[in-house]
């Protein structure tokens, strides 16, 4: 008789490696949310494999006892889509940061997004770069001071959610590493989504940018400076939800009065337009949204690929020579 495989417990996700990150920083809270995720969704370690690049989130793959690969500054998706694709029943996921993907990885992030290759992307957000000691990051707020801008910063910052809609993510979402109940079902939802699944989590630096995200964070704060994402229901927020965010005819969210007539939250929408109009509001005007901004279904770039390999493979009557001949070609000389 065939023993049943015993289910994978969340401490069965964890490696013998010691952890190595700054005592208090909120990347322990993202990894016991994966490894607790993990557990919950019932993966094999077999099956599994975590990918990263360069800077403090990137050490993720040594913790995890799943494959992995600690890969290059920014390129994590890049090797990822080499993974996804030389073996689609693979579940593979990114981790990257702020700096890492969206500076010197930028370009391949935004492509992996496009594409919809089937990767599950956690991007931790400090706004910071932490591993090199404090300069400011492509997230950080206009007029930082930090290392490399002691005067402040004077570039504007990404909106990775912004990004990633721009880039026609087909799924985005975004948590709070404190967070834990809802930074688990997030990593449970895009582990349910076919293609790209990119979320954004919050995560403290307690270092180098502590307390960046403690103005809407704060248990005495949070009720009246976040408003939750939930698909089918309005956007209310506040200790009795008696506030809720709505658009106005310019499309410009805003905050009115709870009622019956609000419109529900829509992560299905045909338009990105009202996933994009939240990422881009002022945290200092409106409540920070999170939760799935988007979840709409498109072909997975992995199954493209599969199905023109095998419609290749059923032209075998074409020689080499054919195949090689068969668009333009040239002939160089007499």
């Amino acid at each position: 008789m065939t023993a049943v495989p015993t289910a994978l417990t969340k401490k069965d996700f964890k490696s013998d490696q010691d952890v190595r990150w700054c005592p208090g920083c909120g990347d322990y809270a993202i990894l016991n949310a994966v490894q607790t995720a993990f557990a919950n969704l019932g993966k094999n370690l077999h099956e599994t494999v975590i990918i990263s690049g360069i800077g403090c989130s990137s050490r993720f793959p040594y913790y995890m006892e799943t494959y992995g690969f600690h890969t290059i500054h920014g390129r994590a998706p890049a090797v990822a889509t080499g993974t996804k694709l030389a073996n689609p029943n693979l579940d593979v996921w990114v981790i990257t940061g702020d700096g890492d993907s969206l500076s010197i990885g930028g370009n391949h992030l935004i492509h992996t997004l496009r594409r919809n290759v089937g990767l599950k992307i956690i991007l931790f957000n400090n706004r910071i770069y932490g591993l090199t000691k404090g300069q400011y990051s492509p997230t950080s707020e206009k007029g930082k001071r930090t290392k490399s801008t002691p005067m402040g910063s004077l570039d504007e910052p990404f909106s990775p959610i912004s990004l990633a809609l721009g880039a026609g993510a087909t799924f985005v979402a975004r948590s709070v590493d404190i967070f834990a109940p809802h930074l688990i079902s997030m990593i449970e939802r895009m582990d349910a989504h076919r293609g790209t699944a990119l979320l954004e989590v919050y995560q403290n630096c307690n270092i180098f940018n502590d307390g960046a995200f403690r103005g809407f964070t704060e248990k005495d704060v949070r009720s009246d400076r976040v408003v939750e994402l939930q698909h089918g229901k309005p956007l209310l927020f506040g200790g009795d939800h008696s506030k809720a965010v709505a658009f106005d005819s310019g499309f410009v969210p805003q905050i009115v009065g709870a009622s019956d007539d609000l419109p529900n939250w829509d992560e299905r929408a045909v338009s990105p337009a009202a996933a994009m109009a939240l990422a881009h509001a002022s945290e200092a005007d409106l409540p920070v949204p999170i939760g799935v901004f988007r979840d709409v279904d498109r072909p997975a770039f992995e199954d493209d690929v599969v199905g023109q390999v095998a419609a290749a493979r059923a032209k075998r009557q074409e020689s080499m020579a054919e195949l090689l001949a068969g668009s333009e070609t040239w002939t160089v000389g007499g």
